[in-house]
């Protein structure tokens, strides 16, 4: 192997911390590695591999069984005649995003079947990692129905297959990392919880340490094998540190006070999984054995918290995982009986309160000036309205919407729900095929056919799937004048907040469309994350005139270029006065509507919220929700609770 080795690593003492902790015990369940592009994700997690305790194994095992416990359908293992076990490198398995269930989970062995064999099962990606680790980069992105085939096995420590006329089990139990980008969305939380630890990394910020990392770097590309020769001192020293540290695991205890603290550290962060408990209690065991340590200490504890709680806590929608570090230091203090350190004056952001806080300056001459030439640009933050009697509005789902939590029909990608002839398939049913051969073999040699089996075209069955389809809920917010003036902006932000974290939850994909001034921005192209649409709703300011044909034009390019992965909803918040054509010299209204009928031929469901208020109304919100296709619906007795409730009916 051509890895970085693990001890030339540059800083980033948390991160393998963590990864050696899960190799001390490799019950913790694994790390979660999140992070920046380009902050050593991948090469910390591939390179643990290199300084891991050899397993033993005997040569040609499929299923990495320990020689003392071999599987139940494991040949090899269980033949009389195997040869010895012998050490070997610990597992480690890349599971790519791409991959398909059959190849996680294992299938029946084509091979072994057409020769006759009797449940010939070929193992898959699971049964290669037990005992070691299971990798997998970008793990936010790894589709429902891999996720939902991990935490099975990683749950019950075992992988059942059911398939193809197989009916069989086989331990699973490896060592979870993933490493992410909180950029492209989050995890599911089920499958957050399964992971043990998670660490927050990104690049050092020290200029010497940039530059040792870059210096390193160059070495190892230059010279692979003399870079890892000049580290092997200190690989060997780790590796040794490890098998230690494994053998003393079982001896070290932790104190019923130290139990108590993690108890009551949880409950002070309002940690619902009681798995925080019992990963925090192995990782504090799992430090001291790492120190060569007989005992726990409060210190270890700390420091397993940090690990073991940032993922697990519960957390506001759009809040980014993290620990209140002052919180948790007092918690220990007053476990140690020191006194807690006194909050800091300071405001949230650490920085020192302005005096005169609250009060608006008066402006200058200058600014008044300005103001008086252009629109004047405010900034609301995002409050939900006066509460107000909720609505029930029946579900509009006439175009077949499906979310993540809906099955599609006859999908590329998924679960099998049964198998059809087709001569030509893209996804050949095996179990099926072969069924079909051994009918017509017999049928057209008899019982006493000969064990030669052949497969004709007409034998070929093709997998139906169910598969599961994103919604993409596209927000289109007007930022204009006439929406600022009247400070109800905050009422629609607090709306479009609650919107957002639905979608969320429900794994929907989300984009944000604004527009105000001479043009409409895309604030998020479509993604599940919604952080960045929070955030830049927040500061999203207000003012000028209302070029809507410009937001329209920009919500039809972005539905045409999800094509049909997705299936989009828009969600329009405007009073339709549009004033800012496309073309100069044009008529904004005219194209609005054209660009609506454009938007309803395409099969788009939509909803339009009408935010015009006072006694003179025009109704444009109406009529541009008519071009839609759409159902209009006022927001002036709309909170934003209810505007949420409004647009759940339609997904």
């Amino acid at each position: 192997m051509n890895d970085f080795p693990f001890s030339a690593i540059v800083g980033q003492p948390q991160l393998k911390t963590a990864l050696l902790l899960c190799a001390v015990d490799k019950s913790l369940g694994g790390v979660l590695i999140r992070g920046d592009k380009g902050s050593a994700k991948s090469t910390a997690a591939r390179a643990l591999t290199a300084v891991l305790p050899p397993v033993a194994r005997i040569a040609g095992c499929a299923f990495n069984c320990a020689p003392d416990a071999p599987c139940a359908i494991c040949a090899v293992c269980n033949d009389p005649s195997a040869p010895p076990a012998q050490a070997s490198e610990a597992p480690f398995v890349t599971l790519p995003l791409g991959a398909t269930e059959d190849r996680v989970l294992g299938t029946l062995d084509l091979e072994r079947a057409l020769q006759g064999a009797q449940r010939a099962f070929q193992p898959g990606l699971l049964a290669a990692a037990h005992r070691g680790i299971l990798y997998i980069d970008e793990v936010n992105l790894l589709a429902d129905h891999l996720v939902d085939v991990l935490l099975d096995a990683a749950a019950m420590g075992v992988n059942s297959v059911q398939r193809e006329g197989l009916s069989l089990s086989h331990p699973a139990r490896f060592t979870l990392i993933g490493t992410m980008n909180p950029e492209e969305g989050d995890l599911r939380p089920q499958l957050l919880d399964r992971f043990g630890l998670m660490v927050e990394v990104g690049a050092p910020t020290d200029k010497t340490q940039r530059a040792e990392v870059v210096r390193r770097r160059m070495a190892f590309e230059a010279d692979p094998g003399a870079f890892a020769h000049a580290w092997q001192a200190q690989q060997d020293g780790l590796r040794l540190q490890l098998q230690t540290a494994q053998q003393l695991l079982p001896k070290v205890s932790l104190s019923d006070a130290l139990l108590d603290l993690i108890g009551q550290i949880c409950c002070e962060f309002e940690v619902a999984s009681l798995r925080a408990d019992i990963v925090m209690h192995k990782a504090a065991r799992a430090l001291a054995a790492l120190d060569s340590r007989l005992a726990a200490t409060p210190d270890d504890v700390r420091a397993a918290a940090e690990l073991a709680l940032p993922h697990r806590r519960r957390r506001k929608p759009f809040e980014q995982p993290g620990l209140d570090k002052d919180k948790l230091d007092n918690l220990m203090q007053e476990a140690c009986g020191e006194p807690p350190q006194p909050p800091s004056p300071s405001s949230p952001d650490g920085q020192e309160p302005s005096p005169g806080c609250g009060e608006q300056a008066s402006p200058t001459e200058d600014e008044k000036d300005r103001q008086s030439q252009q629109a004047q640009q405010r900034l609301f933050s995002a409050a939900a309205a006066p509460a107000a009697p909720r609505i029930s509005i029946d579900n509009l789902n006439a175009q077949g919407i499906a979310g993540r939590r809906n099955d599609v029909a006859d999908a590329s990608r998924g679960r099998m729900l049964r198998a059809v002839p087709d001569e030509h398939p893209d996804s050949l049913a095996v179990g099926a095929t072969l069924r079909s051969a051994a009918l017509r073999h017999v049928a057209q040699n008899g019982a006493q056919a000969p064990a030669a089996l052949t497969v004709g075209k007409a034998d070929l069955h093709r997998q139906v799937k169910a598969g599961k389809r994103a919604s993409l809920i596209l927000f289109i917010v007007d930022a204009s004048a006439s929406m600022a003036a009247q400070r109800r902006m905050e009422a629609v932000k607090g709306a479009v907040l609650s919107l957002l974290t639905d979608a969320y939850q429900r794994r929907d994909e989300v984009a944000v469309i604004a527009f105000g001034g001479a043009d409409a921005a895309l604030l998020l192209a479509p993604t599940r994350s919604v952080e960045r649409a929070e955030q830049g709703l927040r500061d999203l300011p207000t003012g000028g005139r209302t070029p809507l044909p410009h937001a329209l034009q920009l919500a039809l390019d972005t539905v045409l270029q999800a094509g049909a992965e997705c299936a989009p909803l828009l969600v329009l918040l405007s009073d339709g006065k549009a004033n800012v054509p496309l073309i100069a010299g044009g008529d904004a209204w005219r194209e609005s509507l054209a660009l609506a009928e454009q938007l309803a031929a395409t099969g788009a469901a939509a909803l339009v919220l009408d935010t015009e208020s006072g006694y003179l109304r025009l109704g444009r919100a109406a009529q541009l929700a008519q071009a839609l296709g759409a159902e209009c619906l006022g927001l002036e007795q709309l909170g934003a609770d209810n505007l949420a409730v409004t647009v759940r009916g339609r997904i």
